[in-house]
């Protein structure tokens, strides 16, 4: 099925946190896929203490990350470059997300921790063990919820699911998540949020998209909007089936994507 909207990848990582190359590289590698529209999201800085295994920017190297977006909008024209960050939500994080964001027009809220035990690194699995995937899942969805309530301004949530990355690998739910899938799609709906239809779950083993079917007819039921991103931690994965993904979402009754623009705007673009 061809589709009339644009390439756009809307997740992004460079060396600056825990991807594989320069913000430079990403670019050159986007125009290559017929990306139209790019959002550079490394991770934000966590400050000491949180979580000492995260991988956000160090403070000190903000402005590098900047002059980076300066660089790679000036050698690669052809590409409209967002400057944004995939901003974790944890307790106290209102205190340093907007100090530590300064300067950017994309804000992408993501969950990746459980009183400060990682969700998706299989090098520290705890919090799986502590709740099994039933309780996982559970305090996943509270968390993100909350993160949703935050006052930060997420403008999209990251990877809606995330707490199904290890389903495959032991870790699978075997209660009925649909009742706590629908307050995920209420708490968006109702604060007002975007969220994103991920194509990372493709290479990460979980055998989807991020979010699962299910939960992606609720939040468009809901009246949810959409972001779409690769979560691309290397250059070949930048704008990684990106037309499959619009299809992916088109079988679950989306019509359009929105997109952020790099001078802070939005658009709506028809699939």
């Amino acid at each position: 099925m061809d589709f009339a909207a644009p390439i756009v990848d809307t997740h992004t990582h460079t060396n600056h946190s825990d991807g594989a190359a320069s913000l430079l590289e990403n670019a050159r590698a986007a125009v290559a896929a017929g990306c139209a529209i790019m959002c550079a999201t490394d991770h934000l800085t966590i400050p000491d203490g949180i979580n000492d295994d995260a991988v956000g920017v160090e403070e000190t190297d903000l402005p590098a990350v900047a002059r980076d977006v300066a660089e790679a909008r000036e050698l690669v024209p052809e590409l409209e470059l967002v400057f944004g960050w995939e901003c974790d939500w944890y307790e106290g994080c209102e205190e340093h997300v907007p100090r530590y964001s300064e300067g950017a027009t994309f804000r992408l809220g993501s969950v990746h921790m459980i009183d400060t035990k990682p969700i998706d690194w299989d090098g520290d699995l705890r919090i799986y063990e502590e709740l099994g995937a039933n309780g996982m899942w559970r305090a996943y969805a509270e968390a993100w919820c909350r993160a949703c309530e935050s006052p930060l301004a997420f403008d999209t949530m990251a990877h809606p699911d995330l707490a199904m990355r290890f389903a495959r690998e032991g870790w699978h739910v075997t209660c009925d998540l649909t009742d706590v899938f629908r307050e995920m799609a209420a708490c968006a709906r109702d604060t007002g949020r975007r969220v994103e239809v991920s194509t990372a779950g493709l290479r990460k083993g979980v055998g989807t998209y991020y979010p699962n079917h299910e939960l992606l007819v609720l939040f468009r039921e809901a009246g949810v909007p959409i972001t779409v991103g690769s979560d691309a931690h290397s250059p070949a994965d930048v704008a990684d089936n990106i037309d499959g993904a619009y299809a992916y979402a088109w079988s679950a009754g989306y019509r359009s994507i929105e997109c952020p623009r790099a001078d802070g705007d939005w658009t709506t673009f028809e699939l």
